[in-house]
């Protein structure tokens, strides 16, 4: 099916994105290090299932969308994708996010349920319970050195850009183990970060979750917040950055009134719309029919 370009604004940012097909409206959301051209595979099927598939680029992943404050807090994201929603006239959509598209996703979740249809999330659990309680998984604390290593200004940045990027390769090796991708998978990822302020958006990121950290028990409990959309769930079983037991260990079905599911992809990592993309795609299209809006 054909995909068309759209450009979606939020004030003065705007963000690239493309659209496939008709029907009932799904808006995908990218992780890092990655981009909105990950979700090809899922758009064009999605869209062949009587959906309209729109795939964004992130706040701060292109010159246009980088605010002049700075601010990528999970506040900000999530209104992105509400401003979104008013410019396309949707009043509800199915939202899918992997990593920081997830974690976006639960916000959106949480501050503007009545906007979903439903959520699907990959790879990152409920993240307020995962900044909440990552000290309680040794394990997790070592797979996520990275975020920690991130905060070095100046010293990541010089890192992650030379060599061509070579540091997000590794990324993708070490959470995604068993997946072979290839250099013209990845060019986009490169292409993506050699635009000027993209990879200093993108490791804001984490700067801004850092800074917010619930470190204190009251505040901690304050992150157990309720995601008042029913939410599909997905782990790949090797994933390399966030472990699936920890995944699975922080998705509370109390935190999700309207209904969770949690789906474990066997043979996929940190990627899994990319290395099982039948296998995911098959999930999400189950997940959508089972909540087709009334007629």
């Amino acid at each position: 099916m054909e995909v068309t370009p759209l450009e979606l604004n939020h004030g003065s940012l705007r963000f690239s994105a493309t659209s496939c097909g008709d029907g009932v409206p799904v808006i995908l959301l990218h992780g890092f290090p990655d981009t909105l051209h990950s979700w090809a595979e899922q758009q064009s099927r999605i869209a062949a299932s009587g959906y309209r598939a729109i795939a964004v680029a992130m706040r701060g992943y292109e010159p246009a969308s980088q605010p002049e404050d700075r601010d990528y807090s999970l506040e900000a994201l999530a209104s992105d994708v509400i401003a979104w929603l008013d410019q396309l006239g949707i009043e509800r959509a199915h939202l899918v996010g992997h990593d920081w598209g997830a974690a976006v996703g639960y916000a959106v979740g949480r501050d503007y349920p009545e906007r979903l249809l439903s959520l699907s999330t990959l790879a990152v659990p409920h993240s307020g319970r995962f900044l909440g309680e990552i000290q309680q998984h040794p394990r997790q604390l070592r797979l996520s050195w990275y975020m920690g290593f991130f905060q070095l200004r100046g010293i990541s940045d010089y890192i992650v850009r030379r060599n061509d990027f070579a540091f997000l390769r590794k990324l993708w090796r070490d959470w995604s183990p068993n997946w072979r991708f290839s250099d013209a998978d990845f060019q986009p990822v490169k292409n993506t970060f050699s635009q000027p302020g993209v990879l200093a958006a993108a490791l804001a990121y984490y700067r801004g979750i850092a800074a917010a950290a619930p470190l204190t028990q009251d505040s901690r409990e304050r992150a157990r917040w309720i995601i008042n959309s029913p939410t599909l769930a997905i782990t790949g079983a090797d994933d390399g950055c966030i472990d699936t037991d920890v995944f699975q260990a922080m998705m509370h079905e109390q935190d999700f009134p309207q209904g969770l599911q949690v789906e474990q992809v066997i043979d996929a990592g940190h990627f899994p719309h990319l290395e099982q993309p039948r296998a995911v795609t098959d999930l999400l299209l189950q997940w959508f029919g089972a909540r087709e809006p009334a007629n």
